[in-house]
């Protein structure tokens, strides 16, 4: 892996494809789980999106939201429980009953699929509220120890710019992108700051003024969450560089 602070640059050959998995296979399949990423390979995926949080012994396990009611069998708050308790619970059955019994996967386990498979991985930093910076480390080190030998790094994105701080001190190598759901003051010089590769944002939100401002300042622009052809291309004529969906099963990767 690169060894710098700013590993990929505009003017360096991007290395993840454009095509990005949401959450494994978007809708298909329980959302962060590995029947998710199975099934999403499945579709031609070579680069999938996942959030990665906490647990209560720090253990950095895949979910999405801070409370477990809506995509597992559990209550209450993630990361406010032990990796042992939540290893425990279905986070599959709410998808469908093909898919009951499916466990939380720890990062760990989802790394190693994806490393052992040749698939790379956008890692989103999903903290706790209050652990934002403690997160954005714990994640960026592990990940920095698991990619060690690889000849591309996960790209490494949040919301929080805590997060991105955090896993700058912990993994400075590895790339970051920083997650904008509106493009509020200073959203390019923030991420200038935090030495990120690249913004990703609504998909809304791209026109050919702030793709070229993101360009002109050697990063890199990448959208969520893509689900319609209109969206797709529209995104491909402004000359973007990554679309995350999760219509696996309607856009090619190729």
């Amino acid at each position: 892996m690169a060894d710098a602070a700013l590993p990929f640059g505009i003017a360096d050959a991007w290395p993840y494809p454009r095509w990005i998995a949401h959450r494994g296979a978007g809708r298909l399949a329980p959302e962060n789980t590995l029947a998710a990423f199975r099934l999403g390979a499945r579709h031609g995926y070579r680069m999938f999106e996942c959030d990665v949080k906490l647990s209560a012994d720090g253990v950095p396990f895949l979910l999405h939201d801070a409370t477990l009611e809506r995509t597992t069998s559990g209550h209450g708050t993630a990361g406010h429980q032990p990796w042992a308790s939540l290893a425990q619970l279905d986070a599959g059955g709410w998808h469908s009953r093909g898919h009951a019994g499916e466990p939380l996967p720890s990062f760990e386990n989802i790394a190693r699929y994806c490393l052992q498979n040749g698939w790379l991985l956008n890692i989103e930093i999903k903290p706790t509220p209050g652990t934002e910076r403690h997160t954005g480390e714990v994640v960026a080190a592990h990940a920095a120890r698991l990619w060690q030998q690889a000849a591309v790094p996960p790209l490494l994105t949040s919301f929080k710019p805590e997060s991105l701080e955090g896993a700058r001190a912990a993994a400075p190598a590895l790339p970051r992108g920083l997650l904008l759901d509106s493009l509020r003051d200073g959203w390019l010089e923030e991420a200038l700051a935090l030495e990120c590769v690249a913004i990703v944002c609504n998909h809304a939100l791209w026109d050919a003024g702030n793709v070229e401002a993101v360009y002109a300042a050697g990063l890199r622009a990448l959208s969520y969450t893509v689900n319609d052809d209109w969206a797709a291309q529209r995104l491909l004529a402004l000359g973007t560089d990554g679309i995350i969906t999760d219509r696996v099963d309607f856009f090619s990767p190729a």
